[in-house]
């Protein structure tokens, strides 16, 4: 029958994303909430970066280029690598379920560990494959499990650094050492959205490692560091076949004009991207440093959010800090992951918990 959507992708659900503070407002009746849901930066677009949005309204009437030509170009200049090495998408959840497109069919496993970026699961539904899912540990993934939990039907695995919602991340030597025991018919995608953030000196650049594997994929964002969430880019850099692949599942014109324009602007502002980064993670440490003088035992936070893991507490205590107009994402059974914000949100968010009963 033509025209029918095959059973397990009509019943696939949606990304639903972290409430509003506007709907959080409306259901407690508070006039001021906030959001710290969503990772989101707590700036708008470097000034350069804005003024290169608005001087590009005029080409709005025109398709955008279809492969963000120039944005791979200083994209590879800017990462040391050949152009032929990297791809742009919608975000990096749209590189993401390209990849699960190009590289995964019915029946074939993904592995990850659990829990981790939300979205992967969906990705597996929506190419109707078997998920494979390892328990972290201490709040982190445990790369020899994962490896141990692969087999021949496994098609990808995703390693997250840092992790989300936790915010942890394991060595660069321990994904070396996973490297070596995953075999090449198996894809290693290694989601790094947070990577700006990450400060713990275990933990080196990547790209490195594509020099000896050619099943390795990083994707990155411009959504989180560079504060273009809105405008959805995101990249990814591996070897040219991989590359090849990703690039055939691009929606046409899936990267807008203004999003291209905004994220060449970012990269010539790198350096005052980087003094955003740091005033974001000094909070972080404030945030933590806070939370566990109040008793609170949360990892060690490498993203621009700080994870509170209280298990089955986590539905509750959401409610009672949206209560109190601080809107968070509760994962219910797990955790609460709370974006780190501006200074005054911040403090609004420790003082809500602080009288929050879960």
């Amino acid at each position: 029958m033509t025209g029918q959507p095959r059973p397990a992708v009509a019943a696939l659900p949606g990304y639903v994303p972290g409430r509003s503070a506007a709907a959080a407002a409306a259901e407690h009746g508070v006039q001021d909430a906030i959001k710290m849901a969503s990772n989101e930066l707590p700036f708008g677009p470097l000034p350069s970066v804005a003024g290169a949005i608005s001087g590009g309204i005029e080409h709005l009437a025109l398709y955008a280029d279809h492969r963000a030509s120039a944005l791979r170009d200083e994209l590879a200049g800017y990462l040391g690598v050949d152009t032929a090495q990297v791809t742009v998408g919608p975000g990096s959840a749209g590189i993401l379920q390209q990849l699960l497109l190009s590289y995964v069919g019915p029946g074939d496993e993904v592995a990850m560990c659990w829990p981790s970026f939300e979205a992967y699961p969906l990705f597996a539904a929506l190419v109707e494959a078997e998920q494979v899912r390892v328990p972290l540990v201490d709040e982190t993934f445990d790369l020899p499990s994962l490896a141990a939990a692969i087999t021949p039907h496994t098609r990808l695995a995703f390693v997250t650094n840092p992790n989300n919602p936790t915010g942890t991340v394991v060595p660069t030597q321990d994904i070396v050492d996973f490297l070596a025991l995953v075999p090449t018919t198996c894809l290693v995608v290694l989601d790094e959205a947070y990577h700006e953030f990450v400060t713990d000196p275990r933990v080196t650049d990547s790209i490195a490692l594509l020099a000896g594997h050619s099943n390795l994929v990083i994707t990155r964002t411009f959504s989180k560091a560079h504060g273009l969430a809105g405008l959805r880019v995101g990249y990814a850099i591996g070897h040219p076949e991989v590359i090849g692949m990703i690039d055939r599942t691009l929606v046409p014109f899936a990267v807008n004009e203004l999003a291209q324009r905004a994220a060449r602007a970012s990269l010539d502002a790198a350096d005052e991207m980087r003094e955003r980064v740091a005033a974001v993670v000094a909070e972080r440490e404030r945030v933590t440093n806070r939370l566990r003088e109040l008793g609170w035992a949360i990892p060690d936070p490498q993203g621009n959010f700080v994870w509170l893991p209280v298990g089955d507490d986590a539905a509750g205590l959401g409610v009672e800090l949206e209560r109190q107009g601080v809107v968070t994402r509760a994962f219910a059974g797990v955790g609460i992951r709370v974006t780190i914000a501006g200074r005054s949100w911040n403090d609004r968010f420790v003082d809500a918990l602080t009288h929050a009963r879960p």
